[in-house]
């Protein structure tokens, strides 16, 4: 292999001895890394992870399910079909994971253990800062979505025990769409959401595999015994027009976006290799797929092109192995919000030290109220825009499109600034097989990203 250096010089790129700290405060909580030691030579050296390759198969398919699975029906749907959705979303894995591999390959070329650690030491400060705001948005705009899917299974179960006609709105005050919501936003995510640390994760990752697997089993169960009462729309066999094709690829990428956790996850292995790291991530994205194909087929076929974009909404409110579905869902979400908020809040923590040239090592007092205060804006603003946007699907379209960010983008340029990196006076064909690689996605991702922006703005120019 080529000999490979990567912005070695890490004062270059503004790189300031706080570093191994905001490693450690913007790694995945999912999985425990040892701190970096200069005396680390190599990447099988003393103080690595000790995640079996097993293990780490499992905690990249925890990352990826979740409650994106919801909107798979809805994507079949908007893709024009069954032949349409598989063949996209086919065709769209072979790029996810190459993703995966390329950030797995610029970790252990730069020796950086997060997601927003490689791509400031591969792709240099301005991007570095680019990824940050990227990640920081991206969070922001999941945890909008994760209240919206709260209120939504809410108002399903309200409606079976207020004993109220499917559709009518409510009448009275306490069963109301925004007062359950802030309700239940108040009484369970901010308490978990102020704390420093987050361990209880653990338990957190548990009970999303539940919901996910039970979610996706009760789906393909009442496709092949349906409901009387349940008619399917138009199947659509053939997409409208290409568009239509692509405007579901935010929707996947928002399912499969998997990657800012997938670093971390890397270096927590064993024998963290890039031959062995791509195995696990192929696996482990083949279960994924495996997941949402079921989820996705089968509510696409029970509902047709009336499937909601959120596949539980299309269900009965009344049927109760759905109302235990809702339940799992929102005792999922209600564990993820404070995960993808700390996650968030450590990346505007960050940058806002960066920023003040503030060392990390500060007082607990000041730490502790800047904390609280970017907590309650944080949770304030989420709150306040998922009770005024109640279409779960535009939401998912906006971060889908940052998604593919993540996916495409970032994972692009490292592997474009790491080939072109390499000491080689003569560059062999594989060489310049891999820029254009690099290229590609970066175009694609772009691509998504823009499409995912315009639709938005038309969206809202025509409402």
């Amino acid at each position: 292999m080529a000999e490979v250096s990567i912005n070695s010089d890490l004062g270059e790129w503004g790189s300031s001895s706080d570093s191994g700290e905001r490693a450690r405060l913007l790694q995945s909580p999912c999985v425990d890394t040892a701190p970096k030691s200069e005396g680390e030579a190599s990447p099988e050296g003393p103080g690595r992870g000790t995640t079996s390759t097993i293990g780490a198969i499992f905690i990249v398919v925890n990352a990826c399910l979740g409650a994106g699975l919801l909107n798979f029906p809805a994507a079949f749907s908007t893709a024009g079909g069954l032949a349409a959705g598989v063949t996209l979303q086919m065709g769209m894995l072979v790029f996810i994971i190459s993703g995966l591999v390329i950030l797995g390959y610029c970790s252990q070329a730069s020796n950086e253990r997060t997601y927003q650690e490689v791509v400031w030491a591969v792709c240099g400060k301005l991007t570095g800062v680019l990824c940050e705001v990227t990640i920081a948005i991206y969070t922001f705009g999941t945890c909008i979505a994760f209240l919206i899917i709260i209120g939504d299974q809410q108002d399903k179960i309200i409606a079976v025990m207020a004993k109220e006609p499917e559709g009518a709105g409510s009448s009275l005050w306490y069963t109301d769409r925004k007062f359950t919501i802030s309700l239940t936003a108040f009484l369970f995510i901010l308490p978990l959401s102020i704390p420093r640390e987050i361990g209880f994760q653990k338990y957190a990752s548990f009970l999303s595999v539940v919901g996910t697997w039970y979610v996706t089993a009760i789906i393909i169960i009442k496709y092949i015994w349906p409901d009387k009462e349940m008619t399917p729309g138009d199947i659509l066999t053939r997409p409208a027009s290409w568009v239509a094709v692509f405007n579901a690829m935010p929707t996947i990428c928002f399912g499969f976006q998997c990657h800012v956790s997938s670093v971390p996850v890397f270096n927590s292995m064993q024998r963290p290799k890039v031959k062995t790291w791509g195995g696990v991530v192929t696996a482990a994205m083949v279960i994924a797929l495996a997941v949402y194909m079921g989820t996705g087929i089968c509510g696409f076929l029970t509902f047709g092109a009336a499937v909601d974009p959120d596949v539980l909404l299309s269900y009965p409110s009344e049927d109760m192995a759905v109302a235990v579905a809702r339940a799992f869902i929102i005792l999922s979400v209600l564990t993820s919000y404070p995960i993808l908020h700390f996650c968030g809040r450590a990346v505007v923590e960050g940058l806002w030290l960066r920023y003040q040239g503030v060392p990390v090592e500060e007082d607990v007092g000041r730490e502790r109220r800047r904390r609280v205060l970017q907590t309650l804006v944080w949770f304030l603003l989420t709150l306040l825009l998922a009770l005024f946007i109640p279409d779960i699907g535009k939401v998912i379209s906006v971060i889908g499109g940052l998604a593919a960010c993540f996916i495409f983008v970032f994972p692009g340029l490292c592997l474009i600034q790491a080939k072109l990196s390499e000491m080689e006076e003569v560059k062999p064909a594989s060489w310049w097989a891999l820029v254009s690689y690099g290229v590609l996605l970066v175009t694609l991702g772009a691509f998504i990203f823009g499409q995912t922006t315009a639709n938005a703005i038309f969206m809202d120019l025509l409402a």
